[in-house]
């Protein structure tokens, strides 16, 4: 939970749960967790000093071969060249095919043509199709309105995180789907 809304849930009047939102009774604390981590032993990454979970705070902070491990973490990701956002299409943000506005999300470009432009009849191109790998920049829609509703209703970002998350091969925007899928069954034959 971010900090404003966990201690909307903590509220003194009336402390509740942050997922349920049942009534909290005072004074309950997770015992058995606390002696978890009074328990657990782990080693401390900088110096390779044991101690329990419930010392690692206050050892991290004192320790200055852990605050140089943190430190070069940090150095070896900022030291990564970033890749060049000019080789990558925007596929966030889109302008609208009939007027000068921009910066629209799929929906809100969708929400937008359908209040403003549903009766234009003039042929554009998608720039949510045109920003894919396989979309066509010169392609003109014969009906936008119908495109969009029938292409669009959904973010294909949300698919692909969703496709990512039950097989990371998804992740790739470039990647051939037949490849993908029969990647997929192999793996599934494998884990069996």
């Amino acid at each position: 939970f971010c900090t404003p809304c966990l201690q909307e849930c903590l509220k003194p009047k009336k402390p509740v749960c942050g997922v349920c939102r049942s009534t909290l009774s005072p004074g309950s604390r997770a015992l058995d967790l606390e002696k978890q981590i009074e328990t657990t032993e782990t080693t401390c990454n900088g110096c390779n000093k044991k101690m329990y979970l419930s010392k690692m705070r206050s050892h991290a902070a004192s320790c200055s071969k852990y605050q140089n491990y943190i430190m070069e973490g940090v150095k070896a990701v900022t030291k990564e060249p970033l890749h060049n956002t000019r080789n990558f299409p925007n596929r966030f943000t889109f302008p609208c095919p009939y007027c000068s506005e921009k910066n629209f999300d799929q929906e809100g470009l969708v929400e937008h043509c359908k209040a403003l432009h549903s009766m234009d009849a003039k042929q554009v191109v998608c720039p949510i199709c045109a920003s894919m790998p396989w979309g066509d920049p010169n392609y003109r829609s014969a009906n936008f309105m119908e495109h969009l509703q029938r292409r669009h209703r959904f973010s294909y970002d949300t698919f692909v995180v969703v496709k990512a998350f039950l097989c990371p091969l998804f992740q790739d925007y470039d990647a051939d789907e037949d490849d993908i899928m029969a990647q997929v069954l192999m793996r599934s034959l494998r884990d069996k």
